[in-house]
């Protein structure tokens, strides 16, 4: 399985083509080419001009970043004698990695994933208060949490969606869920929840796959569990609140053998995606099974609208946008490259960070381990145990030690969780605060953090219930949707 590293750089200096670079010297490049992106958007240069513009700015920002322990700030040189104090880090003093695919996501920073290093890493673009801002202009509504926080914090091409979008130009929303267990997380939400605000602040239609065949090829599980899982986590996904009108929730085991345009379409990118290309871009092995090498068509296919002939007619020329975490991104990179050749618009994508272990951010959640979050079936002692037992500690061993030092928000797992979920930005810096100060104790904090989520679960588990078998089947009918193109 292919694994991308991404290496950070701690100490005084870092080394370039053009050896040593101090934080003044690198601070000075910045300067440079943040100008230069100026110039070229205010010369409306090429496109593909201004993105090897900003990428480059990013990874210098990166480096600034991690040589220094500060953001670059126009106007704020770095003091001297600067020393990068990074005290979130797993480990002190040796080069960290991050391990990060469609499978497995790892890292031995506290902190969790940088990414930073993962933007440029992958060639998408970082979401700037720019882009922010744009949204809230263009939709009338003020910007949803996951991006005034940066949880979603990468895209692809999401300018060009809302440059269409202000034309009068409609788009579609796709996303999916493996459905590996019957119940769904906290962390499973994050992508559905925020597909949920695009979809009622842009009034667009979503397709929602899931991946039944998928987890059959990567799982010791049967057919038949596999799509039972699928009707089961459909329950929890319409739980979110989605508009009937609006939203196709499909198994891949019942669609692909119903649908002739879908099915033609997973053809046409599996003949344009070599065996090596596959090895490149994933990982596989000669001793993968066919199906694994063949199923990334399958992912691609709901990107292009005449996959659902019901709903978009023969059109295949409406965009799609994707909201998904990054580790999904291999699988669009993909058919970005595939769906010109084909003669199909690229999708966009927003990508959002992943969710914490309760453990810590080291790694992502599993849902084979009944510990490692907060599952959707939990009940409210369930959840507080959890929390108190498990949720990983930013803050100091001592009482007094907390009190006098603070904890450190930027690691602990009841704050970052509270990041995800409490939507009052004032109350979340509060709370940041004071437990960096040390007036709020990790326990108390722990209180703020089960005390959201209970209501939270119990809500959604109420709203689940009234999922009856009939409305999933509406959900997962091909239908013609109600919106306007």
């Amino acid at each position: 399985m292919l694994i991308f590293k991404l290496y950070l750089t701690c100490g005084k200096k870092m080394t370039d083509s053009q050896g040593e670079v101090t934080p003044l010297e690198l601070y000075e490049k910045l300067n440079v080419q943040g100008e230069k992106v100026r110039s070229l958007k205010t010369a409306k240069a090429e496109k593909a001009e201004i993105d090897t513009a900003v990428q480059l700015l990013l990874k210098l920002k990166t480096d600034y970043k991690h040589l220094t322990g500060q953001d670059y700030k126009a106007g704020c040189p770095p003091p001297e004698n600067v020393v990068n104090q990074d005290n979130g880090s797993a480990t002190d003093g040796i080069d960290e990695e991050d391990n990060v695919d469609p499978w497995n996501v790892s890292t031995s920073n506290a902190k969790g994933v940088d990414y930073d290093k993962l933007i440029v890493r992958f060639g998408s673009s970082k979401i700037e208060k720019e882009l922010v801002d744009r949204i809230e202009k263009v939709t009338g509504q003020k910007p949803h949490r996951f991006l005034r926080r940066g949880i979603f914090f990468s895209h692809r091409d999401m300018h060009q969606v809302l440059d269409a979008y202000e034309k009068n130009k409609s788009f579609y929303l796709y996303t999916g869920r493996g459905p590996s267990s019957e119940a769904m997380h906290v962390g499973h939400l994050i992508p559905f929840i925020f597909t949920k605000w695009l979809q009622d602040v842009f009034d667009i239609p979503l397709v929602i796959q899931l991946t039944d065949d998928e987890k059959y090829l990567w799982k010791d599980l049967t057919i038949e569990e596999c799509h039972r899982f699928a009707v089961e986590n459909a329950k929890d996904i319409i739980a979110c609140g989605f508009d009937v009108n609006k939203t196709f929730i499909f198994s891949d085991f019942d669609y692909m053998g119903s649908s002739p345009e879908f099915y033609r379409n997973v053809v046409k990118i599996q003949k344009h995606v070599t065996y090596n290309q596959v090895k490149g871009i994933f990982g596989f092995t000669d001793s993968d099974c066919i199906g694994k090498i063949s199923f990334p068509a399958i992912q691609a296919a709901p990107s292009f609208s005449n996959s659902f002939p019901q709903i978009f007619g023969g059109r295949r020329d409406i965009q799609c946008l994707i909201p998904c975490a990054i580790d999904q991104d291999p699988y669009f990179r993909m058919t970005r490259d595939v769906a010109p050749r084909i003669g199909y618009p690229k999708p966009a994508l927003l990508h959002s960070s992943f969710f914490p272990a309760l453990q810590g951010a080291q790694t992502k959640m599993s849902a084979s381990d009944a510990n490692s979050s907060i599952f959707l079936t939990d009940t409210p002692k369930q959840i507080k145990n959890k929390v108190n037992k498990h949720a990983f500690s930013g803050g100091k061993d001592t009482v007094e030690e907390h009190r006098k030092f603070g904890g450190n928000p930027d690691v602990d797992v009841s704050f970052m969780y509270l990041t995800f979920f409490l939507d009052d930005d004032e109350q979340l810096e509060k709370i940041k605060q004071d437990y960096s100060s040390g007036a709020l104790l990790t326990g108390e904090l722990k209180k703020i953090l089960i005390e959201t989520l209970q209501p939270m679960i119990a809500q959604h588990q109420e709203r689940r219930k009234q999922v009856t078998e009939e409305t999933v089947k509406q959900f997962m009918t091909p239908r013609p949707l109600n919106f306007k193109l």
